[in-house]
């Protein structure tokens, strides 16, 4: 059996460690203390992020990175998408050519608004650009563990790496999809959180589940202009990555950015939420990225600008979800204004 390496210990990465581990894969998750590692070990489960899910016998924790690394066929980098620079940093000489590395973050690098897999490559090197995957959808880690269904995305350039990666974590439980289109995955898993972040405080204003689906609409419309622009497929973002990411993420109780969102709605500052749990809301830092590129490409992104001001320039979501709602109703907004392709407009509409 293949072995894997996970960076990053929250509730993800553990998921999908428990999930390889299950199918009799030595997998190691990698921790930052020594301390960590033991206390994982001992108590067989990660009580700090995902408590009550026994580790399998295949699974293990451990700080040493070289004890993490020997003989590891796969890689995965499931941490907060603002370290995934750092992580990836760190791991560099501790890859061959033959390794697939897996990331599992989802968002943009804050300052140069690129994609994970791109900044991945600019760490490891272009000798390794053809082993950098992606993978995302929408999954809720604790489902995963559950071993309720769930099925995903990866993506890579290389189609023949993709499909190495989806035959070590592919399970009956957990269906995986293959693509190139690296652009239009990523940027659907990253940008959806904006979105979540809106019909979250939409929800927290009492908006009923027609606004927030018609929310859902035109931020898929929004998130899909960007990425054609950018050079993805559109019809990516009808699938798993996007649209199916958008609706896991604003209707299930456990989508962090839309809890997030209620928060902001009943009157709670950012920072005081934040300040509440370890679990990371990735569309707080993603909208500060996704703003600069859609300005940088000139594609009109109202709810991304909505959010942005909510988050960072002071304005109430009450006063900013209702400008939304105009904004969109407005001929100026409407999904026929944006750069589409007209069959893609009649499809959103």
């Amino acid at each position: 059996m293949p072995k894997v390496a996970i960076i990053g210990s929250a509730s993800w990465g553990t998921a999908l460690g428990i999930a390889l581990a299950r199918k009799g894969m030595q997998v190691r998750l990698w921790t930052r203390t020594e301390e960590e590692a033991q206390k994982m070990n001992r108590e067989r489960e990660n009580a700090a992020f995902l408590p009550g899910f026994r580790f399998p016998r295949c699974l293990a924790a451990a700080s040493s990175i070289e004890e993490v690394f020997d003989g590891v066929a796969l890689v995965i980098l499931a941490v907060p998408a603002q370290s995934v620079r750092y992580n990836a940093r760190l791991i560099r000489d501790y890859l061959n050519e033959s390794v697939i590395v897996v990331n599992a973050s989802k968002g943009l690098e804050v300052g140069t608004c690129k994609r994970m897999s791109q900044l991945i490559t600019e760490e490891l090197g272009q000798n390794l650009k053809s082993n950098i995957c992606v993978l995302s959808g929408p999954n809720i880690a604790q489902e995963v563990v559950l071993g309720l269904y769930s099925a995903a995305v990866i993506a890579a350039s290389d189609i023949a790496v993709t499909e190495r990666a989806r035959q070590i974590i592919e399970s009956p439980c957990f269906s995986t999809f293959t693509t190139t289109d690296v652009i239009g995955v990523e940027l659907g898993g990253a940008l959806k959180n904006i979105v979540a972040l809106a019909t979250g405080m939409a929800e927290g204003l009492g908006y009923g589940d027609n606004a927030k689906t018609a929310l859902i609409t035109y931020g898929l419309a929004e998130i899909t202009s960007l990425g054609v622009a950018l050079g993805a497929d559109p019809l990516t973002f009808s699938g798993l990555a996007c649209l199916g990411d958008i609706v896991v993420t604003c209707f299930s109780p456990l989508g962090r950015n839309h809890h997030l969102g209620i928060e902001l709605a009943k009157g709670h500052r950012l920072k005081d939420i934040l300040s509440t749990t370890s679990h990371i809301a990735e569309g707080v830092t993603t909208t500060i990225a996704a703003r600069q590129l859609g300005q940088k490409m000139a594609v009109d992104m109202p709810a991304t600008e909505h959010v942005y001001q909510v988050l960072y320039e002071g304005v109430a979501p009450k006063v900013a979800v209702a400008d939304l709602m105009k904004c969109y109703a407005r001929q100026s907004c409407r999904v026929a204004e944006t750069k589409l392709a007209p069959s893609l407009v009649r499809h959103y509409l």
